[in-house]
């Protein structure tokens, strides 16, 4: 700690609702403890090409109930060159940054870790992704203001589909990971969640929806998680309405209104805990580690464990949601 007189902090790949909150609180607690902040804009395309600029108090001031990212965010394929990572070191070096502070997700530390070991460059990594697919922490910030906005989506169209005793089949993000699909079918009451890591065969889609017509119900919800190898809710409705064309099956994809909003107060306190901790593991020599949360703890997972090991899906809420549905 002793060498590290500046950080530099960056938000890279997709938004997530309570970056600012993370930009926030690394930025104060840096301060706090003697630090200089330079802020990197435009994700890794911002530090090859030098948009960083020094932080004080007063710069992350009114921005905790922002969504979004203040630093902005973009894809930088050149980062995944050596040159590219070459240049962005040079970069760091000119203006005296001795460590970098990534808010971001798997793309996003792959490439931190690829780049601190390089360059012996201390990384610290805060997990920012709607997907809450990073292993070693319990949740991601952004995604519980995900969730309740897919809950709010799908309590919106479940007014419809009973009014018109409709079949919707709405497509949610999340990667092939799930847990989007999954948590918010059982917060919204839906039918069924169909997610990649849990199999769920076409038989078994047409057998709930003719045994949900033949207990009466007169509308049904199926969330489907977006991924290139289930083909989507559109695969589904299709398949539904040519084995039923006397149902009325409609899709609704709800798309990027789930990146975006103002964080919920648990993603506003998990994004303080976490831009918070970023500064406690380089004040206790760590370097190259993702911070997270287990069991309402913070804890210090090293990237190349958070990238490698897979968060699996709780069988049990699967069980829950066909049982109760």
């Amino acid at each position: 700690m002793s060498e590290i007189k500046c950080i530099g902090i960056i938000t890279a790949g997709d938004d997530a609702p309570g970056m600012n909150t993370a930009i926030r609180a690394v930025t104060r607690s840096a301060i706090s403890n003697g630090l200089k902040v330079k802020a990197i804009f435009r994700g890794y395309k911002g530090l090859i090409d030098g948009k960083i600029t020094e932080f004080k108090t007063q710069n992350v001031s009114n921005i905790i109930q922002q969504g979004g990212t203040i630093l902005k965010s973009s894809a930088s394929e050149e980062f995944m060159t050596a040159e590219g990572r070459k240049k962005a070191y040079e970069n760091l070096v000119k203006e005296d940054i001795n460590a970098l502070i990534i808010i971001g997700g798997d793309g996003s530390f792959t490439g931190a870790r690829i780049f601190a070991q390089e360059f012996d460059f201390p990384c610290i990594g805060i997990p920012a992704t709607i997907d809450n697919n990073l292993y070693g922490t319990d949740t991601t910030i952004g995604y519980d203001t995900a969730l309740n906005t897919v809950m709010q989506c799908v309590d919106k169209i479940r007014d419809t589909a009973t009014s018109h005793g409709r079949i919707f089949f709405v497509e949610v993000m999340g990667d092939d990971a799930g847990f989007l699909a999954l948590n918010g079918a059982l917060a919204s009451g839906c039918e069924e969640a169909i997610i990649p890591s849990v199999k769920t065969s076409d038989e078994e889609l047409k057998s709930l929806i003719y045994n949900g017509m033949k207990k009466s119900k007169n509308s049904s919800i199926v969330l489907v998680a977006a991924s290139e190898h289930n083909g989507g809710a559109i695969h589904y409705a299709e398949l539904i309405k040519n084995e039923h064309p006397e149902i009325d099956v409609r899709i609704s994809i709800i798309g990027h209104l789930q990146r975006g909003g103002r964080p919920t107060a648990h993603d506003r306190i998990i994004a303080s805990r976490m831009g918070s901790a970023s500064i406690h593991a380089l004040k206790k020599g760590l370097r190259n580690v993702m911070v997270g949360i287990n069991n309402d703890e913070i804890v210090y997972v090293p990237f190349s464990k958070a990238l490698r090991e897979v968060r699996q899906i709780d069988k049990n809420i699967v069980n829950i949601l066909h049982n109760i549905s």
